[in-house]
């Protein structure tokens, strides 16, 4: 991520995640174009100057619809802000290529890689002695069929690439080892089965789940809010937060800065975590190495991370 003041920014992505972004950079008055998706609504925004239809296509298609848009429209020098963890893979894995008109906010592969593949966010986190949920990693029906597992525990899979009913829930509950397995046989049959990951769950409620949320150069923060995501939708395995606050952990803070320190991530992240009521410790559950679902929140606390990080690709020091 090199340091040249952006022209505008191409948000690829029309959920409220981007609305958020799209609405950070606007009251800045930054031009913004918003590539739309299933969703519609951050290309509906008053600070949307254009929507653009993203095209469903694989990824060498994606890159030339990206270079072609740069071409016809003078695209040179503008910002790409991913809104999921796809499209931020999609721009990590194609740096180099986009990186010839586009600037990318995100950080290369082998640094994201490790937050968008959660076998790697948990042996990274082990590395470094951060807390998470113990999780099995079976290759096979036979390998979890002589699992020894405590109940109740969760399925989940390792990255979301495909987009279906379980890549698209945060996790399936399983409460004994017939539903276990029953359970097993659903999602194998709509992923690679080496992707699904058997989880303890973590009981507690909201009051437990807690994030830090930063922008990082090379593994530092340069700011930073911690939060308790007290209430979420769906209420078990939440997709979106509900009610979020901001609070005072240092240990929340401390964990999240090992973990980001050690990958050297730059750009805005938000690192998950769920306090453990059993033994009182952390535990790591994601990293999210784009905007997530509450970041708008962080403009009420005096910190607005689109445009923070807008500053910080411009080579200023954000306030």
């Amino acid at each position: 991520m090199t340091s040249h003041r952006p022209a505008g920014a191409l948000i690829l992505g029309s959920d409220y995640k981007a609305l958020g972004i799209v609405r950070s950079l606007g009251r800045h008055g930054i031009p913004v174009w918003v590539l739309r998706d299933e969703h519609l609504i951050a290309s509906c925004s008053r600070y949307s100057a254009r929507g653009i239809d993203w095209p469903a296509a694989e990824e060498p298609e994606r890159v030339a619809f990206l270079l072609g848009l740069a071409g016809r429209h003078d695209l040179d020098g503008w910002a790409l802000f991913p809104t999921d963890d796809e499209t931020a893979a999609f721009l990590a894995r194609n740096q180099q290529e986009l990186a010839r008109h586009f600037l990318i906010t995100t950080p290369p592969w082998e640094i994201l890689r490790w937050a968008y593949d959660k076998r790697l966010t948990y042996r990274a986190a082990g590395e470094i002695g951060v807390a998470h949920p113990r999780t099995h990693y079976p290759q096979s029906r036979a390998e979890l069929a002589a699992l020894d597992i405590a109940y109740p525990a969760i399925l989940k899979p390792a990255i979301r690439a495909q987009q279906n009913r379980f890549t698209m829930s945060k996790a399936w509950r399983v409460d004994d080892r017939e539903s276990l397995i029953a359970r097993y046989d659903e999602a194998a049959a709509l992923l690679e089965p080496s992707l699904i990951m058997v989880q303890e769950l973590i009981p507690g409620a909201g009051q437990a789940q807690l994030s830090y949320a930063a922008l990082c150069r090379d593994g530092r923060p340069i700011a930073s809010v911690v939060a308790r995501r007290t209430r979420q939708w769906p209420m078990d395995f939440g997709r979106a937060s509900t009610f979020v606050e901001t609070i005072d952990d240092p240990q929340v803070e401390t964990s999240a800065m090992r973990v980001l320190a050690s990958l050297r991530f730059t750009g805005i992240v938000e690192v998950e975590f769920k306090r453990d009521p059993r033994d009182g410790e952390l535990k790591l559950l994601d990293i999210n190495p784009r905007a997530w679902g509450w970041h708008s929140l962080g403009r009420a606390a005096g910190v607005d991370f689109p445009y923070l990080l807008w500053l910080m690709l411009s080579g200023e020091e954000p306030p």
